[in-house]
C-alpha cells in the first residue's frame, strides 16, 4: 500500500508568469495539471510548492498555483528583504507558509538579510525558513540558522562531507527534506539513517518534481527508497505528519 504523502518540496513552472534565465537555464513548462497527472498514484495528500531560482520574487505563479490545488497545499515564497507587512499578510492568506533562501542558486535574498528577513516574516506570519545550500557551508551560518525559530534545509544539503553540519543543526530542531535524489553528492541512505537517529521528527519526504537541472529526474522508486530506509512505525511520520506538523496550521484549515 503506498503511504499518504505530503510533499514537502515540487515546483510548478508556469510561463504565464515572469521566469528569469538563471545561469541560462530557463526550465520546461511543468503546470499543476502536469504535477497532478504525474503524482497520480503517489497518494499524494497535500504539498508544498516551493519557489525556484528561475522564478526570483515573483508570487503570481503561486498564488495561481495554489489556487487551482486547493487547501492542503501550500507555498513557500522568495520574497525581497523590503517586502511590507501587508504583503506577507497577503501572501500569507493565499496560503504561502514559508520563506526560502536560494543560497545554492540564487534568485532570492541573500544571505545578509537572512537573519533580518526570516525573523520579519515569522513575527508577521509565523512563516518558517527554508534554506537551499551545500551542507559544506553551515558552519558559517550555524549560529544564524540555530536561534532562528523555525527552519528546514532542502535536498539533505547536497553533500557527504557536510553531512556532520547538518546534524549539528538537526540537533537544534531544524528539519531536512529527504528530496532531490538526482541532486546530491552522498548516500541518501546513510544521510537518512543518521538524521532519524538525531530526530525522527525532522525529516520530511518529497518528489522534487520537475526536478530541473537534477542529474536525474524524481524516480517513484526514490520514495520506496526512503519507505525501505526506515522503520515501519516511522513511516506515516516521515511521509506526511512531520511536514504537516511545520507547513499546517490546525487553526487555519
Amino acid at each position: 500500500m503506498v503511504p499518504a504523502l505530503f510533499d514537502a518540496h515540487f515546483h510548478i513552472v508556469d510561463p504565464r508568469h515572469p521566469l528569469i534565465p538563471n545561469n541560462g537555464y530557463v526550465p520546461p513548462n511543468f503546470s499543476t495539471a502536469d504535477y497532478k497527472k504525474r503524482t497520480k498514484d503517489l497518494n499524494v495528500v497535500g504539498g508544498a510548492i516551493v519557489s525556484g531560482s528561475f522564478q526570483a520574487f515573483d508570487t503570481g505563479y503561486l498564488v495561481a498555483a495554489l489556487r487551482s490545488l486547493g487547501p492542503s497545499f501550500v507555498g513557500v515564497a522568495q520574497v525581497p528583504g523590503d517586502i511590507s507587512d501587508s504583503e506577507v499578510l497577503r501572501l500569507d492568506a493565499s496560503g504561502v507558509r514559508g520563506v526560502r533562501f536560494n543560497l545554492a542558486r540564487g534568485g532570492s535574498a541573500g544571505l545578509e538579510e537572512l537573519d533580518s528577513l526570516a525573523r520579519h516574516c515569522y513575527d508577521i506570519a509565523g512563516w518558517h525558513t527554508e534554506v537551499y545550500v551545500d551542507s559544506r557551508h553551515l558552519p558559517a551560518l550555524h549560529d544564524v540558522l540555530a536561534n532562528l525559530p523555525a527552519v528546514s534545509i532542502d535536498h539533505l544539503g547536497l553533500s557527504q562531507e557536510g553531512l556532520p553540519h547538518l546534524l549539528r543543526l538537526v540537533e537544534q530542531g531544524v528539519k531536512v527534506k529527504a528530496t532531490g535524489f538526482g541532486r546530491v553528492d552522498l548516500n541518501t541512505v546513510e544521510a537518512m539513517h543518521a538524521i532519524m537517529e538525531v530526530d525522527p521528527s525532522a525529516l520530511m519526504a518529497g518528489t522534487d518534481l520537475p526536478s530541473t537541472r537534477a542529474t536525474r529526474p524524481f524516480s517513484d522508486e526514490d520514495l520506496q527508497l526512503i519507505q525501505d530506509s526506515i522503520a515501519p512505525e516511522q513511516v506515516e511520520a516521515v511521509f506526511h505528519k512531520n511536514a504537516e506538523d511545520l507547513y499546517l496550521d490546525p487553526i487555519r484549515l
